[in-house]
This record gives structure tokens, C-alpha cells and sequence, in this order.
């Protein structure tokens, strides 16, 4: 009986042991406020969006546990021109005066140290859609950076402005801290 129970607390102990070294804990990662760069680009617009909140829980090693969610403010759109910048916001464009708020909340992060995909849904405008959002992280010990390129459809997302590019490719550029 004693060999039996020598041989489960071995067992138990090297199980524990071995889990010491392979926990990794999702990190919640805060934005660096003035930093990050969320720009947009299409044919004869250009530009980029301010105002940017996020909730980010990644775990590079485990993506699958992973939480990303970010709002932006429509009424920080800027083209460098005024007269373009009161178009984006107009009500058949992003209508920034009724949806202030563009939002994206991942349901699932997967992929491979350094590229992944956040499959989410994006809101604009009042209409969600989901997308995929490929990313890089790139971690630098108590900072990191988070990039990626994704495009939209604009009339997807109910944006019939007339001279609104089709497609607006979204390119995000994110530094964050522990």
C-alpha cells in the first residue's frame, strides 16, 4: 500500500511541477494613449481616427483565451480637410451625430507566435458585421505592439456618401503596456 502512494504523490508531484513551467496567464494590456495610429485609406481619401478605447486581454502563447475589444469616435475622423471631415461625418456617411461609436469585439483569437487573426464583429454606422482582423504582436517585454490591416465594404456598413471609396482599407497601429 505504502509503494502505491509513493508512486500517486510522485505522479501528483510531477504533474504540479510540470504545470509550474507551462502556465502562462493572458496579460491585460493597456493602451499607450498617445501613441497608436488607426488610419484609413481609399481612393482620393485618406486619413486617420482618433479616440480609441480598448480592452485587451492576449495571451500570445494561448490565443484562444484571448478578449480584444476597441471603440473609436466618429467625430474625430480627420482627412486633413475640413469640407471631407464634415462629409465622413454627415448622416449617409458614418452619421457620427446618431453613432458616435465604431466598435469591434473579437469572439475568437487564434493563430501563431507573432501572426494571428481576431475574428470579430465590427460595428459601424449601427450595422455589425463580423471580420476578420489579421494582426502581428510584437512583444517587447512590459511594452508590446499590436498592428494590423484589415478593409471594409462601405456600403456594407450602410455608407452611400456620394465619392466614398467602395473599400476603405483600416490600418492599426498599437503599442501597449503590462
Amino acid at each position: 500500500m505504502k509503494t502505491k502512494n509513493i508512486k500517486l504523490a510522485v505522479a501528483a508531484f510531477t504533474i504540479l511541477f510540470a504545470s509550474a513551467f507551462t502556465v502562462i496567464q493572458s496579460v491585460n494590456w493597456k493602451l499607450k494613449e498617445d501613441a497608436y495610429t488607426v488610419s484609413f485609406k481609399g481612393p482620393k481619401v485618406d486619413g486617420v481616427i482618433k479616440g480609441l478605447k480598448t480592452s485587451i486581454v492576449f495571451d500570445e502563447a494561448n490565443p484562444e483565451k484571448s478578449k480584444i475589444t476597441a471603440t473609436m469616435d466618429a467625430n474625430t475622423v480627420n482627412t486633413g480637410n475640413g469640407m471631407k471631415n464634415k462629409h465622413a461625418k454627415a448622416e449617409d456617411a458614418l452619421n457620427a451625430a446618431q453613432f458616435p461609436e465604431i466598435k469591434f469585439e473579437s469572439t475568437s483569437v487564434s493563430g501563431k507566435v507573432g501572426n494571428y487573426t481576431a475574428v470579430g464583429k465590427l460595428t459601424i454606422k449601427g450595422v455589425t458585421k463580423e471580420i476578420n482582423l489579421p494582426f502581428t504582436f510584437e512583444n517587447k517585454g512590459a511594452e508590446a505592439v499590436f498592428k494590423g490591416k484589415f478593409s471594409i465594404v462601405t456600403k456594407d456598413y450602410n455608407i452611400t456618401k456620394k465619392g466614398t471609396p467602395d473599400v476603405l482599407e483600416i490600418d492599426l497601429n498599437v503599442p501597449v503596456t503590462k
